[in-house]
C-alpha cells in the first residue's frame, strides 16, 4: 500500500514521518520526494508529479514483499497520487495533516515563510480532502502530461472519496508521529479509508 501524508507548509509532515518510522517497524518504508532522487534547482509542479510516480512504483515493488510505503514530507494532495500513471495498480490511502489558522500562522511566522499563499493552499487541501471537484486546476495546471486526471476530475463528493484528517494544532512532534503511525496501521487493516486499486472504474 502507498500511504500518502499531505499538508501545507509547517503542518509537520516530515517531523511526523521521522517519528512514525520508529514505531512502524520493517514492514514499512518511509520516504519523501528528496529521498527518491535529486531535487532540481527550480522544482516544478510537473517535476513533483513525475516524482510521485516514482513513489507509486516503489510502493508497488514493496507490495511484492508484503511491505508498504509511507510518503510524507511534501505537499502532495491525494489526487496527485491517484492520478499517477501506475496508481491503478496499488491501494492508496490519504491522510491530511491540518492545523487551525491561528496555529498555522504561528508556525509560518516562526519559520519566516509567507503566509497568504501557504494558508490558501492549506484551505484548498482541506476542501480537496472531501471534494474532488474543488478547484482541480490547483494541481492540473502546468501538470506532468502523463498524469491521469480523468480518474477523478469531474467527480462530486461521495463515499468513495475519503481522506483521513489529523489536526496537529495541539500535537507535539512525537504525538503527531504516533497519530500518523496509528493511521498507517488502520489503513493497512482496512479500518481507515483506502482507495483500492482501480477504484475509479467501479
Amino acid at each position: 500500500m502507498l500511504l500518502v501524508v499531505s499538508g501545507a507548509s509547517c503542518v509537520g509532515k516530515t517531523t511526523a514521518r521521522l517519528h512514525a518510522r520508529h514505531l512502524l517497524g520493517e514492514t514499512y518504508e518511509t520516504a519523501e520526494l528528496s529521498t527518491l532522487g535529486p531535487i532540481p534547482a527550480a522544482p516544478t509542479v510537473a517535476w513533483r508529479q513525475e516524482r510521485v510516480e516514482v513513489a507509486v512504483r516503489r510502493a508497488i515493488a514493496l507490495e511484492a514483499e508484503d511491505r508498504h510505503l509511507l510518503l510524507a514530507g511534501d505537499p502532495i494532495p491525494v489526487g496527485e497520487a491517484l492520478a499517477a500513471p501506475s496508481a491503478d495498480r496499488i491501494d492508496i490511502a490519504g491522510c491530511l495533516l491540518d492545523l487551525s489558522d491561528e496555529a498555522h500562522l504561528a508556525r509560518l511566522a516562526r519559520r519566516g515563510e509567507p503566509s497568504p499563499a501557504n494558508q490558501a493552499f492549506a484551505a484548498w487541501l482541506r476542501a480537496h480532502a472531501h471534494d474532488p471537484g474543488h478547484l482541480p486546476e490547483a494541481v492540473t495546471t502546468d501538470a506532468w502530461p502523463e498524469m491521469r486526471w480523468d480518474r477523478w476530475v469531474g467527480r462530486t463528493p461521495g463515499p468513495e472519496w475519503a481522506t483521513t484528517v489529523i489536526d496537529t494544532s495541539s500535537l507535539g512532534p512525537a504525538e503527531a508521529g504516533e497519530a500518523v503511525a496509528d493511521w498507517c496501521r488502520r489503513a493497512v487493516a482496512g479500518i481507515a479509508p483506502v482507495f483500492r486499486a482501480g477504484w475509479f472504474a467501479r
